[in-house]
């Protein structure tokens, strides 16, 4: 096999694809249930909720109404389903005032209706309704250090699930005795729809345990509301095999490993061997970047586990534990500047690192691109890429070499996409 001639080009074409494969026009249209004898209410949150929406108006045959949340810029039109915009990680009143509307939406329904719930991720914090006894300023605190400390997606959410009066299923409750169909585009690892969105409309598998041990382990000081809240009976969500749950259909459409299908698809096509490492990989991105530069120094070296030209795919959720307060750049930038690093300028290997929403943590890009010569231009820059590395300053690095990929919003949200290009069929022996 030919070796590829414009790298960097191949590994967006192979992003696009991942991107096009996930978008709700895509997976949506054929998971629609049956209209009910009764009304339809469609609710949501998300970043790709409000493209959830639009597909679902534009394939619904018969009324329908409702109010789905979507993060800032990541809107669509709508005609009957209203669309809020707020805010995303860190919640705020747009976020707090349309949840509380969505909830009084859901009240008094009957068994002849139907919800139509549409989640993917950011529904976490774009949901927020903490209780009575918990102000919205000491819920952001605590997403704040969480976002900051190093915890996974799933501890984040079990905190979340047991600050909220609408996460955990307790949505769901709400809404009963009307039957719930939820769709789910998923962004966590494992694809698990009691973590996207903090599990609305699904039974709980946590408790309030669970989310002070979280608090715990990593040793944060959280407001004296929140901890007197999870040490109360009223932070329990609802439980497996709550009988008010029987009978709601939850459906998830998409997820990490379709991006990934859809990118070995077109390295296929193209005549490039696709190994997919996994659509689940979790760790620090430093961590995991130094994993995969082992792996694709092998192929580049040795031929193994795949001769090149091949592409190593993977997905999942990588973490950054920030370690400087003059911090920038998400965990897809963070990743590839390690990897840069590890691989210290190897002339056979490119690779791309995006978050599929087309945010890379709170910054405007979806991640980044490197390539052999990535080191040596940022020396030529003054750059220092390990120093960089240290301060968690992955975005003003790819900034200065012109290396960010920025997309806009996707309006989808299957997490991390990274794809290392080995180009060369490497040597066995």
């Amino acid at each position: 096999m030919a070796a590829v001639p414009d790298p960097p080009a191949f590994l967006k074409s192979l992003f696009a694809a991942a991107i096009d494969a996930t978008s709700a026009a895509r997976c949506l249209p054929v998971h629609l249930p049956a209209p009910p004898r009764g009304r339809t209410i469609v609710i949501g949150a998300g970043k790709a909720a409000a493209a959830m929406a639009a597909t679902a108006e534009a394939h619904w045959q018969g009324p329908l109404g409702g109010l789905v949340i979507t993060r800032y810029g990541h809107g669509a039109a709508c005609r009957s389903i209203e669309v809020v915009e707020a805010g995303h990680p860190v919640p705020d009143t747009a976020g707090l005032d349309a949840a509380t509307r969505m909830l009084a939406m859901v009240q008094g329904l009957c068994p002849e209706d139907l919800v139509l719930c549409l989640l993917s991720g950011g529904g976490s914090a774009l949901l927020t309704l903490p209780p009575p006894t918990v102000p919205l300023d000491d819920k952001r605190a605590v997403t704040k250090a969480l976002l900051r400390c190093g915890a996974t997606i799933s501890e984040i959410n079990t905190v979340r699930k047991h600050l909220s009066r609408i996460k955990g299923g307790q949505l769901a409750l709400a809404c009963a005795p009307a039957p719930v169909h939820t769709l789910i585009i998923s962004d966590v690892p494992g694809d698990d729809p009691s973590i996207v969105a903090s599990g609305p409309t699904v039974a709980d598998p946590t408790n309030a345990a669970d989310a002070r041990a979280v608090i715990e382990k990593y040793g944060l000081e959280a407001p004296e509301s929140v901890t007197a809240h999870l040490s109360s009976n009223a932070a329990e969500t609802s439980s497996p095999g709550d009988p008010r749950l029987t009978g709601n259909q939850t459906t998830v459409i998409a997820t990490a490993q379709t991006a990934l299908d859809a990118a070995a698809a077109l390295c296929r096509k193209h005549g490039i061997t696709p190994v997919i490492l996994g659509n689940s990989i979790e760790g620090e991105s430093r961590d995991v970047a130094l994993v995969l530069a082992g792996i694709a120094r092998q192929v580049a070296r040795h031929g193994q586990p795949a001769s090149g030209p091949c592409v190593l795919l993977s997905g999942g959720e990588t973490t950054v534990t920030v370690r400087s307060e003059a911090a920038r750049g998400g965990r897809n930038a963070e990743f590839q500047l390690a990897l840069a690093v590890a691989l210290d300028g190897d002339p056979d290997i490119h690779a791309l690192a995006c978050d599929t929403d087309g945010i890379d943590g709170t910054e405007d890009n979806a991640g980044a691109i490197i390539a052999p010569e990535t080191l040596q231009h940022a020396r030529t820059q003054g750059l220092d890429a390990k120093a960089m590395l240290a301060a968690n300053a992955s975005y003003d690095f790819f900034d200065r070499l012109g290396a960010l990929i920025k997309t806009g919003p996707t309006r989808t949200n299957v997490n991390d996409f990274r794809a290392i290009l080995v180009n060369t069929r490497g040597k066995t022996g």
